[in-house]
C-alpha cells in the first residue's frame, strides 16, 4: 500500500470528529533526517499513545478521525504558517535534527506543499462536506523535558483553548469527578500554540476539546483503554451540553 500522510477513519455518526497532529513518527524513506532511531520514540518526534487512543475513541464513539502519518520532526502541523523555526525544528528539546539544519527557504517549501498544505486541507474538505458538532484534537505530552529537568508537569491531562473555551468549560467540571490532576491551558496555553484548532474548529465557529494526556499514564494497552472509557463518557457528556 502507497504511503498516505494522514489516516481517514469514516464513522457513522457525523457530529464528532477527531483529529491527531502527531500520531506517527514514520519518516518516508526520501527524507533523512540524520538522528539515532531511539529517537522516533521519543516526545520530539510523535505523540505517544495518541494513534492507538483515537482510533479506539473513533471506533467506541463509531466517529470520523483524521490522524497525521508522519513525524512531527519533518513538518510540525500544529504550527502556524508563520512559525518558520517551531515548523520544522533544527532542534527540538535539546537534541539537535541535522536533518532540518540550514534548509534552503525552497526546501521548506517543499517540506509545506508535501505535508503542511494537503493536510490541513483535507481537515477543511472533511468539515466542508460533513460539518461536526464538536472536534477532538488528541495530544500527549512528555511529565519532564530533557531540556528542562527541573519542570516536572504533575497535570495528567490538560485542557487548552484559545478564544472559544465552550467545549473546555464544559468538560473541566466532568474531569474534575475523577481523581485526576487536571490543568487548564496546561502544560502551555492555547493561547499561544494553538494552530489546528484555530485553522479548523474556532474559524468554523466549530466548538472543540484540545486533549493533552501525560505520556507516563499512556504508556500500555490497559492504560490507553482506561483513557478511553474515561473520554467515551467526557465527550458524550460534552456534546449533549452543547446542543
Amino acid at each position: 500500500m502507497a504511503y498516505q500522510p494522514w489516516q481517514d477513519i469514516e464513522g457513522a455518526d457525523p457530529s464528532i470528529l477527531i483529529i491527531a497532529d502527531h500520531a506517527s513518527a514514520f519518516i518516508p524513506d526520501d527524507i533523512n533526517l540524520g538522528i539515532e532511531a531511539a529517537l522516533y520514540d521519543e516526545h520530539v518526534a510523535l505523540d505517544k499513545g495518541i494513534q492507538s487512543l483515537g482510533i479506539k475513541l473513533c471506533q467506541t464513539l463509531d466517529c470520523r478521525g483524521i490522524f497525521a502519518m508522519q513525524s512531527r520532526l519533518i513538518v510540525d502541523l500544529n504550527r502556524e504558517e508563520n512559525d518558520i523555526l517551531g515548523m520544522i525544528p533544527a532542534v527540538s528539546d535539546g537534541y539537535v535534527i541535522p536533518g532540518n539544519t540550514g534548509l534552503k527557504a525552497e526546501e521548506r517549501q517543499q517540506r509545506l506543499e508535501r505535508f503542511y498544505y494537503p493536510y490541513h486541507q483535507h481537515i477543511a474538505e472533511k468539515i466542508k462536506i460533513q460539518r461536526p458538532k464538536l472536534i477532538i484534537s488528541l495530544h500527549s505530552f512528555t511529565p519532564c523535558l530533557r531540556s528542562n529537568m527541573d519542570c516536572y508537569r504533575p497535570w495528567h491531562v490538560g485542557l487548552l483553548y484559545n478564544n472559544d473555551d465552550r467545549a473546555t468549560q464544559i468538560a473541566i467540571p466532568l474531569f474534575k469527578k475523577t481523581s485526576l490532576k487536571i490543568g487548564e491551558n496546561e502544560p502551555y496555553s492555547g493561547r499561544i500554540l494553538n494552530a489546528t484548532m484555530n485553522r479548523h474548529a474556532e474559524a468554523n465557529n466549530i466548538p472543540y476539546l484540545v486533549l493533552e494526556i501525560r505520556q507516563d499514564t499512556i504508556k500500555n494497552e490497559q492504560e490507553i483503554e482506561n483513557w478511553r472509557v474515561l473520554l467515551e463518557d467526557i465527550i458524550k457528556e460534552t456534546i449533549k451540553k452543547l446542543a
